[in-house]
């Protein structure tokens, strides 16, 4: 080999064989093309694919139910503005004597912030207003209903002194039974805090599990075309390629259970709806369930796709690494 003008000799090229540009949009064509493979693939096999979408479903719907109704919880604790107080509830049969001196008596105290007075004609009313029970009421010869007597407290006064106030009043003659307002949202805060952890430590087990499940899935997928991915492994072909239709086939695996979950959680809601309306009215309050907005199914969404995404990778990883291994 002769040497160049300046003395050195001619470097070779690096590459054997000339790099071709790829045609325009034949990136987007590769990925319809495996699009098309999946769904075809998911159409073909469309018991297994439903068992996977009622499998990872199940695991998502769980977390995501718990995850409502903690931030609803949130939500009725925030909106809560009455004074916490207590309710003074008086034997029947009691002369209406009694709960007027108590109500006199806590109208005196400057911690208390009002009192409210309901005979057992009140009650009465309100309660057929409730139940619609009016008619079977009128058959009995006396009302069963108590006067009770109703106190808040002003914002500043303590758990302590509350539960005093409240002692002081069942000490009050004829009262039959005290309770306080504020035990109940203390109890709420306390579910409400359960519940958090539950759905959390709930989201991470059945994360997994849904991890594992596409993963079982996928490997089947994966033995299925071993010999189309074997020669694609012979030919050149990179792992991203090889492994591009499976990471598909994940992400449908985790759309799939997603949309299961959204589905269940729906019917949940809607079994559960008249319960919560009696709940709710119970308490003088309409019901109003917040969080299973778009942005809870575009974040339910996300999760599977990235779940069955996961355990595709897991999948392809392992049994393509062998089989690079063994070629």
């Amino acid at each position: 080999m002769s040497a160049t003008p300046s003395g050195a000799w001619p470097v070779a090229s690096k590459r054997v064989w000339p790099v071709e540009k790829r045609p325009r949009g034949a990136y987007w064509r590769d990925h319809a093309r495996v699009l098309a493979s999946t769904l075809s693939h998911l159409s073909r096999r469309f018991a297994t694919t439903l068992w996977v979408w009622v499998m990872i479903g199940i695991a998502l719907a769980l977390p995501a139910a718990l995850y409502l109704l903690e931030s609803n919880l949130v939500r009725i604790a925030g909106e809560w503005r009455e004074n916490p107080g207590f309710s003074v509830y008086f034997a029947p049969g009691v002369s209406m004597d009694q709960p007027r001196a108590l109500v006199g008596r806590l109208e005196s105290l400057a911690e208390i912030d009002g009192v409210w007075l309901t005979t057992p004609e009140d009650a009465l009313a309100e309660f057929r207003g409730l139940t619609g029970v009016g008619e079977a009421l009128a058959l009995l010869d006396d009302n069963p209903l108590p006067a009770s007597v109703r106190a808040t407290v002003t914002a500043d006064v303590s758990s302590a002194r509350l539960s005093t106030l409240a002692e002081e009043a069942a000490g009050a003659s004829g009262v039959d039974e005290v309770v306080v307002e504020r035990s109940w949202l203390e109890r709420l805060a306390a579910i409400r805090g359960v519940v958090g952890r539950l759905s959390w430590s709930l989201a991470g087990i059945l994360g997994l599990g849904a991890i594992l499940i596409s993963s079982a899935a996928v490997r089947l997928a994966i033995e299925a075309r071993l010999k189309e991915a074997r020669v694609l492994t012979l030919v050149g072909a990179g792992g991203r390629y090889v492994r591009r239709p499976f990471l598909y086939l994940g992400a449908a695996y985790g759309l799939g259970g997603a949309l299961i979950a959204a589905m269940s959680i729906s019917a949940l809601l809607i079994l559960l709806e008249e319960p919560l309306v009696r709940l709710f009215g119970s308490y003088g309050r309409d019901l109003e369930l917040t969080g299973f907005d778009p942005m809870f199914h575009l974040m339910l969404l996300a999760s599977g796709a990235v779940l069955g995404i996961l355990g595709a990778v897991v999948a392809s990883v392992q049994r393509l690494r062998r089989l690079n291994t063994a070629s």
